[in-house]
């Protein structure tokens, strides 16, 4: 589909969900039991495998959610995963 063929989300923002699975820097643990609160990446932890967050456009519909997170070897590269370029507006 085009960009911008589905309405905005609430925060105004297309095309934000399904194109790839977001790789993070956070290294994987199994749980959110002392994850950091001030929105720093989680540095500690099993740092061979990093979560990727997100589903991709090979995703079954259930995954395609920010909330989705899984864990993948840091030296795999899959087609399906990516990460976003962002900038602080001012």
């Amino acid at each position: 589909f085009p960009v911008g063929t589905y309405k905005a989300n609430p925060f105004g923002l297309y095309d934000t969900a399904g194109n790839a699975a977001e790789w993070v820097e956070d290294c994987w643990n199994d749980d959110y039991h002392k994850a950091p609160t001030n929105g720093l990446p989680w540095l500690t932890g099993q740092c061979r495998l990093r979560v990727l967050r997100g589903g991709s456009f090979d995703s079954e519909s259930e995954y395609v959610r920010s909330n989705s997170r899984f864990r993948y070897d840091i030296d795999v590269r899959y087609s399906g995963n990516g990460f976003r370029v962002v900038r602080q507006l001012q």
